[in-house]
Formats: C-alpha cells, structure tokens, sequence
C-alpha cells in the first residue's frame, strides 16, 4: 500500500485527469460487463442456437458472391471521403496556412480530380455491362 501512496504522488498534478479518466473508463467497462453477466439470460434451447438478423430467420447460405465491381466503388468512396476529411482539416487553418497552403490544397484537389478522371475514363465507376459500353471495363 505504501508503494502505490509513493507512486501517487510522484504523478504530476496536470496527469491526474488523465488517470481519473482511464479508472473511470475501466470501472464503467466492468460495471457493464458485470451487469450483463448478472442480468443477462441463461436459457439455452433450441430457438436460441438459430442466426437472427432483423426479426426474420435466415434462409440459405450467407456466403454470397459479390461482383468485383461493388468492392472497387467502395474502395473509391473510402479513398475520396478520407480526402474530404484531409480537406477539412486544411479549411479550418486556412489563415494559419497563407498562400503555400493554398497553392498545396489547390494541388491536392488537381490530384484528386485527376484520379477520379482517370477512374472515369477507364470505366471504373460504370455499373453496366462491358457489352453495351464496348469492352471498356476489360481496362480496369
């Protein structure tokens, strides 16, 4: 006990809120966990062991094929809105920045508009078949 007094007060004064906040996120973790193991049901039958999802039971197989496509436009929503948020940031210190940081944001956004040029004119972003647009989606 005496150890953790000495380790206590060797803690700076400008840590404490930090401590109290790692106590306080520990202890409201075990006190949900807690309440859950104590309040949470214990029956196990038949309906309990079936996958539920949104209040109908599951029919077929879950492991779906999904075109390439799909994963391709999610790729380029990520891409594109992780640039919005590097954008943002420059929009909230745009005084701070001057001119160089325009001349970089501006380069930024050329870059991006390139990208999503080229993403354009390859046909990644098409949705319809590669027969009605002339084979473009081959390219990709």
């Amino acid at each position: 006990m005496h150890s953790l007094i000495a380790f206590m007060a060797r803690i700076a004064p400008e840590h404490w809120g930090l401590a109290i906040y790692v106590v306080a996120v520990f202890g409201l973790v075990g006190l949900m966990l807690g309440a859950s193991y104590v309040l949470g049901g214990r029956d196990h039958g038949r309906a309990k062991e079936e996958p539920f999802e949104s209040g109908a039971v599951s029919v077929g197989s879950a492991r779906l094929r999904m075109p390439a496509k799909f994963y391709l436009v999610a790729m380029f929503f990520v891409i594109f809105d992780l640039e919005a948020v590097f954008l943002y940031a420059w929009a909230v210190s745009v005084r701070q920045n001057g001119w160089t940081g325009y001349a970089m944001a501006a380069t930024f956004i050329a870059v991006l508009l390139a990208a999503l040029f080229y993403l354009w004119r390859v046909g990644a972003l098409d949705w319809a078949p590669g027969s009605k647009r002339g084979g473009e989606a081959s390219r990709i």
